[in-house]
C-alpha cells in the first residue's frame, strides 16, 4: 500500500452525518458522507472518536454495513447498556452533525477479490453488521459465487438488514432464539452442531466461512464447524464482548 493511502486509513477524519434511523428498537443505522474516502473492501471497520467539551475522548470500532461500490458510508450501531459512545451515536446523533473516524482498518476479515468457491456466513445479533456489506457487494457485481448465511438474533425485532439479506445466489437461514412470534417459519433454537450440519455449506465444499458475533457464539460456531470436520485455515472469525449472545 502507497504511504499516502496508509496515512489516509490511519488519520482521522471528520463525516458528515447524513441521516440517522432506527434499524431495531436498540440499533440505529448513521449514513455518513466522508469528504476523503479511499474506498473499503467487504468485511472492514472503522474506528469512531467522540470528543466532550472538556477534551475528554472515547473511541469504538464499528463494522462497515454498506458495499464497496455504495457513494456513503452505513454504520450499524447497536445501543449498549451504559455505553457512552453508543448511547450518544443512537440517542443524540442527528443529520447535519460531524463524526471524526480512521479507516477503512482490516485485512483478515474481509472478502477476497480471488474468491471462487462457495462462501458460508453465520452472524449472532449485530454480528450481521459485516456480512450486509459482503451480501451488498455480492448483489453490486452480480458475482456467481453461492453464499449461505445463518443469521441468529434474540426475536424477530432484533433482525438488522431484513431487507438487505437475500439476492440471486444468496440462501439465508433465520433462527430466533427468545421470543418466535405466530407463524414465524424460520428455526427457533440457539446455533448448535446439528443446525450447523444442516443449515450450513458441509465441509467437503470447502467453504470459506465467516463467523461474527458475540465471543460465546463465536467460539461454539467454530468448535461445531472443526467438528463437522470444516479447514481451520478456511474459517475467518471476528469477536465482540466478553459474554452474552444472541
Amino acid at each position: 500500500m502507497a504511504p499516502t493511502a496508509l496515512r489516509r486509513r490511519l488519520n482521522w477524519q471528520v463525516a458528515d452525518v447524513l441521516r440517522v434511523t432506527a434499524e431495531t428498537p436498540t440499533a440505529s443505522r448513521l449514513r455518513l458522507a466522508v469528504h476523503d474516502w479511499a474506498g473499503h473492501d467487504a468485511g472492514q471497520h472503522v474506528d469512531v472518536r467522540l470528543t466532550a467539551p472538556d477534551g475528554y475522548t472515547a473511541q469504538r470500532s464499528y463494522s462497515i454495513a454498506s458495499p464497496p461500490q455504495a457513494p456513503h458510508l452505513d454504520l450499524v450501531v447497536e445501543r449498549l447498556e451504559d455505553g457512552e459512545v453508543s448511547g450518544y451515536m443512537t440517542e443524540e446523533l442527528r443529520s447535519g452533525d460531524l463524526l471524526e473516524l480512521r479507516g477503512p482498518i482490516g485485512g483478515y476479515f474481509v472478502w477476497p477479490a480471488t474468491a471462487a468457491g462457495p462462501v458460508q456466513l453465520i452472524a449472532g445479533g449485530s454480528g450481521v453488521v459485516p456480512f450486509l456489506s459482503m451480501l451488498g457487494q455480492h448483489r453490486a457485481t452480480r458475482s456467481e459465487i453461492q453464499v449461505r448465511l445463518l443469521y441468529s438474533a434474540r426475536s424477530e425485532a432484533d433482525l438488522i438488514g431484513t431487507g438487505e439479506l437475500a439476492g440471486p445466489g444468496i440462501s439465508t437461514t433465520l433462527t430466533l432464539t427468545r421470543a418466535v412470534p405466530p407463524g414465524w417459519e424460520g428455526l427457533r433454537r440457539r446455533v448448535d452442531v446439528t443446525m450447523l450440519a444442516e443449515h450450513t455449506l458441509a465441509p467437503e465444499r470447502s467453504p470459506l466461512v465467516f463467523v461474527c458475533g458475540p465471543t460465546s457464539f463465536v467460539e461454539t460456531v467454530a468448535a461445531g464447524l472443526l467438528s463437522l470436520g470444516h479447514d481451520q485455515s478456511r474459517i475467518k472469525t471476528e469477536r465482540f464482548g466478553a459474554t452474552g449472545g444472541p
